[in-house]
């Protein structure tokens, strides 16, 4: 335990955090071996626009100097966000239209040198700076370029799978989507640290100061009750605990799907580049949103310190719901995720073969949920196939207005806009579907020794029961689950809560983040909460000094002798 200790001198670990470690059903270390993905992996604890083909930069091709010609048309199409370019970056990507002999080829990526590397001035044609103050990320360069008749050289076009020859011939060696495959990495693994740590690090926060903090008494005569032992408090913190689970899950599943898709198109198989687009798409969208909204829930449960500072909860909150704008906005996304199901959907409808993340859509749909009681709703079958059902029929039902639609008369492009809100529903419903799905595959292959499995399943249910309660109206649309059955559902969701309450504070544990990663007077390792924030605040230079303002203004209002009068 002295790997949690940050040297404050507080002394031993709280005892109220101390018996929610004494009694844990399962063994934290093992749990966070299986997290790190093995013994053998070391613990790692710790701004393009979405609309690509709408790029207005140019980058003309001159055979007679072998160069391209790079231009920003106007203000509204420069750059704006990358990262270290306002002040540090010697030497950019830019992605831009290419132009050959008057034919535009699509947007294709070139290094440009942005600044002298003698005294770091501005290149000539060159307009960058800094874009001013952000919500959060102060310490970071985000800057904005625009280029006037900028030349580089030929060789200067990233050409692994595509080239201009000295001659002006356009040459591609596979797939004009490889230019989306940049933005689908950044998704991916931007997903881990960004947007699934901080969620992990509010949960470790928020519940083990909930298991500190005391407040009224549940039965007379005791004494003040752990805010933990409150349901209300346990329906706020364990679903998004158990999110943070399923979503590392997800996550492993992702870079699966990564790894074996770039792996084809280094064979020059470009046929997984609309899979790895529409799922690191859609699962950044909702991973992201859902996670910005859980650290936020993380920060009210614990009350005005968690609107401190010093608890570290705002400033994971700030740095994640940036999460939710970059790399792309979220309902771009989420449409991008769309359109590809809808092109599944109607090839799986027309028997045609299609990828594998996809192929429940040729599933046949039974009309009613099977289950009889409370319990059978712990059956990951039961779930399951609930969520399979909901994503079919929202796409299904989404496909068929819009189809109607474009028979009708109306414009796709039209028809399209006027469907966009159901799209985007069914695009979360398949990502949920997955998540699920992925959690469910997850716990069956754990092993069952040190009681990880048991407590796994337990989260599992829990995950996927929160979510067929919080989105009740999608699964009673149809009838396939009743008003009867949500009420089970509502039981066992309930139920899970307390069941799962007795771990929860090891279940943070298992996440083995130290102090200083979490930052947090609310989420030490000891639980020593208060003292820990008595002597956080005392360093506050505020607390170092005399006010400024007494001598101006306090000290003359103080001893000024007023007239009688």
């Amino acid at each position: 335990q002295d790997k949690y200790a940050q040297g404050f001198g507080l002394g031993s670990v709280n005892p109220d955090l101390a018996s929610e470690r004494q009694t844990a059903s399962f063994s934290v270390e093992r749990l966070t071996t299986v997290l790190d993905g093995g013994a053998e992996h070391t613990r790692v604890r710790r701004a393009v626009g979405t609309y690509l083909q709408g790029l207005e930069t140019t980058a003309v091709f001159d055979t007679t100097t072998q160069e391209f010609i790079l231009n920003t048309p106007k203000i509204s199409a420069m750059k704006w966000w990358p990262g270290d370019m306002g002040r540090s970056a010697t030497h950019t990507v830019v992605f831009a239209q290419l132009y050959v002999h008057g034919k535009c080829y699509g947007v294709h990526p070139f290094i440009v040198q942005i600044r002298s590397l003698r005294d770091h001035s501005l290149c000539p044609g060159i307009t960058a700076g800094d874009i001013g103050p952000k919500m959060n990320f102060e310490h970071i360069d985000n800057g904005y370029l625009m280029l006037q008749n900028v030349r580089i050289p030929r060789e200067n076009m990233l050409n692994k799978f595509c080239e201009v020859q000295p001659d002006g011939t356009y040459v591609r060696r596979g797939s004009q989507k490889i230019n989306y495959f940049t933005m689908t990495t950044l998704r991916v693994s931007l997903l881990s640290d960004e947007v699934i740590l901080p969620l992990m690090k509010a949960c470790t926060i928020a519940i083990r100061y909930s298991a500190v903090r005391r407040q009224s008494k549940l039965n007379p005569g005791e004494e003040e009750a752990k805010i933990l032992d409150y349901q209300t408090q346990q329906e706020k913190l364990l679903p998004q605990l158990a999110a943070a689970y399923a979503f590392h899950f997800i996550n492993n599943y992702l870079h699966k799907l990564f790894d074996r898709g770039y792996k084809e198109i280094q064979e020059r198989n470009f046929s997984s580049l609309p899979e790895l687009h529409a799922s690191s798409s859609g699962f950044k969208a909702m991973l992201s949103q859902y996670c910005t909204a859980g650290v936020e829930i993380c920060l009210r449960a614990c009350g005005g310190h968690g609107y401190s500072l010093l608890s570290g909860l705002p400033s994971l909150y700030t740095k994640i719901l940036a999460s939710c704008i970059y790399e792309g906005e979220n309902t771009i996304l989420l449409l991008q995720t769309a359109r590809f199901l809808i092109k599944c959907f109607a090839a799986a409808s027309a028997g045609q073969p299609v990828p594998q993340s996809v192929t429940y859509l040729a599933a046949v749909k039974p009309g009613k949920c099977p289950a009889k009681n409370k319990l059978d709703f712990l059956n990951p079958d039961i779930y399951v196939e609930a969520y399979q059902h909901t994503a079919i029929r929202l796409l299904s039902s989404t496909a068929a207005k819009l189809q109607d639609l474009i028979q009708s008369g109306v414009k796709k492009h039209e028809a399209w806009n006027q469907c966009t809100v159901q799209l985007v529903q069914a695009a979360k419903a398949h990502c949920h579907y997955i998540t699920v799905k992925n959690f469910v595959e997850t716990v069956e292959k754990l092993e069952n020794k040190a009681g990880i499995q048991k407590i796994m399943k337990h989260l599992c249910d829990l995950y996927a029961l929160h979510g067929i309660f919080s989105n009740a109206g999608l699964f009673l649309h149809d009838g396939y689950i009743s008003g009867a059955q949500m009420d089970m559902i509502t039981a066992s969701y309930l139920d899970l809560l307390g069941v799962i309450r007795k771990d929860a504070v090891p279940l943070v544990d298992a996440f083995d983040f130290t102090d200083k990663s979490l930052n947090s007077a609310l989420g030490s390792y000891d639980g020593n909460v208060y003292q820990r924030l008595y002597e956080w605040a005392q360093k506050s230079p505020t607390n170092q000094q005399i006010s400024p303002a007494y001598e101006k203004y306090l000290r003359p209002l103080l001893h000024n002798k007023l007239s009688k009068l």
